[in-house]
């Protein structure tokens, strides 16, 4: 560990971010880091555990004891070789992940974790600074050939790890430029694409050949790459949204989420904003269906654009403000989290359904709502109207699409509709189709897709060479 009394002597010191009024006139990042000095100080508050629980609460394995120690003593090189043994793209995590591993840190128990992801973010960060991030070219190469559908964070990461142990790496990308969610679902203003692009060139490098713009399934058969390449990799994501059928659902301004939140990535990256009609907040009401992440980020991006007002839905109850720790700790808790995009002025309510849609002229216009009790049954007399131009709906994330490449390939759903394929071998009911990711577990977040990715990576080599140096 650092310092052994650190954790009494420095207070917990988050990154803060720039005005509301300054930072939603643009779409860049607003985080203000810490200086180097606080990190390392920072670092110190982590204490001998004796059980490290931040190790329960991340999905990726990080060894975070040990990079904060090395951040403590100022020793950041030797801190991105830890951090990049258990994880490729520490700056996407650092960025977007919501830190499991501070609800499971010791100091949580009090309220005061270390700031675990702050430090993560800014090793990796330093490292691409001072230039440590280069390729890592494979002494030999293997001959064999694998191609992986899907190139978000799951696949990357298959795709990296695959490359390094020496196999010739296909990564197929239906939209222009590869990243998927992390590109097109998440905003710049949480992660700016130039993180994305950057590891892509350093993949490139190490032999990873990027075929963007070729949705498979539709472009070309799916049956094509199993017949041509050695093994192939479902690493897509969990894209049939939620939908609301409610009467009115069929009017204009009635968007989901994913329709719109990609069209704005594209605007800033210069990209044609592809089919249907174009989305925007401007000047509009704007009610948001749906209380988590993708919720929030389409919030963000609506005030962003210039929206009168937005409101955020959730069915649900409101949660706790402070869970009881001695029942969840260090488990995930369910808690009232308020994100930036919220504090941007949002309007949140809770326990709230929306019982039908109204409009003029083929556009909507309003929301008509009722408010649930505990069990999510309708109060009676508690029906309410709220002014909707722009309904979007964050409702979440059923399984994969299956029309298309999943059909084709006829290979085992679980009962959920994803892909079916276990987390020791990820291999599906085709022996030479392996799966990870949300297409494999559903919507999910970036550190388990990183960790599909790479376990699947390794499970992959052992089927293609019968022995695996990659680790799980």
């Amino acid at each position: 560990m650092g310092k052994v009394t650190g954790f009494l002597e420095i207070d917990r010191l988050e990154q803060r971010y720039t005005p509301v009024g300054d930072r939603i006139r643009h779409f860049n990042e607003f985080l203000v880091p810490l200086d180097k000095n606080t990190l390392m100080q920072q670092g110190a508050r982590c204490m001998d555990c004796g059980i490290p629980f931040c190790h329960t609460g991340c999905p990726v394995n990080n060894i975070i004891p040990d990079w904060n120690d090395l951040v403590y003593r100022d020793q950041w090189r030797e801190a991105i070789e830890v951090l990049h043994s258990t994880n490729n793209f520490p700056e996407f995590t650092g960025r977007i992940c919501p830190a499991p591993c501070e609800e499971a840190c010791t100091l949580n128990i009090s309220d005061a974790p270390v700031t675990i992801k702050t430090i993560e973010c800014a090793i990796a960060d330093h490292a691409w600074q001072e230039g440590w991030v280069v390729p890592d070219i494979p002494g030999t190469r293997t001959g064999k050939r694998v191609a992986i559908v899907g190139s978000g964070p799951a696949g990357m990461a298959c795709a990296q790890q695959l490359a390094r142990a020496g196999h010739d790496v296909t990564l197929f990308e239906k939209h222009a430029k590869p990243g998927g969610l992390l590109r097109y679902g998440i905003p710049d203003f949480k992660m700016e694409k130039h993180y994305i692009d950057r590891r892509v060139g350093q993949m490139e490098a190490e032999g990873v050949t990027f075929r963007n713009g070729v949705h498979v399934g539709v472009d070309i058969p799916a049956r094509e790459l199993v017949e041509e390449y050695d093994a192939v990799v479902l690493a897509g994501g969990a894209e049939k949204a939620r939908d609301l059928p409610v009467e009115g659902r069929d009017l204009g301004g009635v968007e989901f989420a994913m329709d719109f939140l990609p069209q704005q990535n594209r605007r800033i990256g210069g990209e044609p904003l592809g089919d249907g009609e174009e989305i925007l907040a401007r000047g509009k009401h704007v009610v948001v269906i749906g209380g988590g992440d993708t919720g929030s980020d389409c919030i963000g991006t609506s005030f962003r654009q210039g929206a009168v007002s937005v409101t955020q839905l959730e069915i649900l109850p409101m949660p706790p403000e402070s869970p009881d720790k001695e029942t969840v700790w260090p488990l995930w808790p369910l808690r009232l989290r308020t994100s930036s995009s919220q504090a941007e002025g949002a309007q949140r309510d809770w326990s709230v359904a929306t019982k039908r849609l109204s409009g003029v002229g083929g556009a909507v216009t309003a929301l008509h709502g009722v408010r649930l009790d505990e069990n999510l049954k309708e109060i009676p007399g508690t029906d309410f109207d709220l002014k909707a131009e722009l309904v979007l709906l964050a409702m979440g994330f059923v399984h994969p699409v299956h029309e298309g490449m999943i059909e084709e390939l006829g290979v085992d759903l679980d009962p959920r509709g994803n892909v079916l394929a276990d987390t020791e071998n990820y291999v599906t009911s085709d022996p030479r189709v392996f799966a990870a990711g949300d297409m494999r577990r559903g919507q999910s977040l970036v550190v388990w897709a990183i960790r599909e990715g790479r376990q699947c990576a390794r499970a992959v080599d052992e089927f293609l060479m019968g022995g695996s140096s990659l680790p799980r």
